[in-house]
């Protein structure tokens, strides 16, 4: 998509409005005239549903919100509706031009609004433990070697659709949360914990003693997962796109299958491989 440079707002547009008095309850102002933005200091966070997500998730700690004229107009009520989901104070929204909002975040499609915020705090794996043990039923997703920032944010986005209860990822060699991470995620990222675990090998036995069974998914596996029973408590386990499932990982398995594809191509992407796996459990779990 190309990027057509806007002028500058006026000073007339740069007035600012008190919060709640103007007619659609959102405040405007600007950066001051003549700064040139950089990116600094806490985390920029980008796109509508990402955005829209972390405004409403009570856990996050909000710094400032920027948006542009034409995204207020075309989702002021959803954005009203997400700043009031929660009791935590949540920063008055700066109207920008889209090229200022792109100045500030430096990269990335930001669909006209942007959020500067703090982390997450961290989740453990014993955080949800309480939980899983009470349930005759549930989805972990546990990722080994998954190093892209998009794919897992797409895997995000499949295990909250399809009801997962969680993602676990090695904290070695996993890459930070990122803006391109939780955009992909589409919100996802706070709605499901994402856990990063310092040894997976470990963490697949902790869950094997709450009564899940590992189903690791192998290309060279001899049986196709729509032949094993998923409806139970399942960790799908995940390799990395060019060499798999680490060994270590692979004997922690249960279970190794296999997705039945054409000869057409050799492998399906990382999170396409998830999703169809995700939909598989849901299919037996709903039968």
């Amino acid at each position: 998509m190309s990027k057509q440079k806007k002028s500058r707002a006026t000073p007339a547009k740069r007035k600012n409005f008190a919060k709640g008095k103007n007619t659609d309850g959102i405040a405007r102002h600007s950066s001051e005239r003549g700064s040139a933005p950089t990116q600094k200091g806490p985390p920029w966070l980008y796109g509508r549903h990402a955005v829209i997500a972390a405004l409403s998730n009570p856990k996050r700690n909000c710094l400032r919100l920027v948006a542009s004229d034409d995204f207020v107009k075309a989702h002021g009520e959803e954005l009203r509706t997400a700043l009031a989901a929660t009791e935590r104070k949540r920063p008055e929204t700066e109207i920008l031009t889209r090229q200022e909002i792109e100045d500030l975040i430096v990269s990335g499609v930001h669909q006209g609004i942007a959020l500067q915020l703090d982390p997450l705090p961290r989740t453990t794996l014993e955080d949800i433990l309480p939980d899983l043990a009470e349930r005759d039923s549930a989805v972990i997703v546990a990722l080994d070697q998954a190093t892209d920032p998009q794919n897992i944010g797409a895997i995000l986005r499949s295990a909250a659709a399809f009801g997962a209860q969680g993602v676990i990822i090695p904290d070695k060699n996993a890459p930070e949360v990122t803006a391109a991470m939780a955009k992909a995620a589409c919100g996802a990222l706070e709605r499901l914990p994402f856990i990063r675990v310092t040894n997976l090998s470990r963490s697949l036995d902790q869950l094997k003693e709450e009564g899940f069974w590992s189903v690791g998914l192998d290309g060279y596996a001899e049986t196709t997962l729509s032949k094993i029973d998923l409806k139970g408590k399942t960790v799908l386990v995940m390799g990395s796109e060019g060499t798999g499932l680490r060994r270590l990982t692979r004997e922690k398995c249960d279970f190794l299958a296999k997705i039945p594809i054409s000869q057409a191509v050799e492998s399906l992407n990382l999170s396409n491989a998830t999703a169809v796996s995700l939909y598989e459990i849901a299919r037996q779990k709903e039968g």
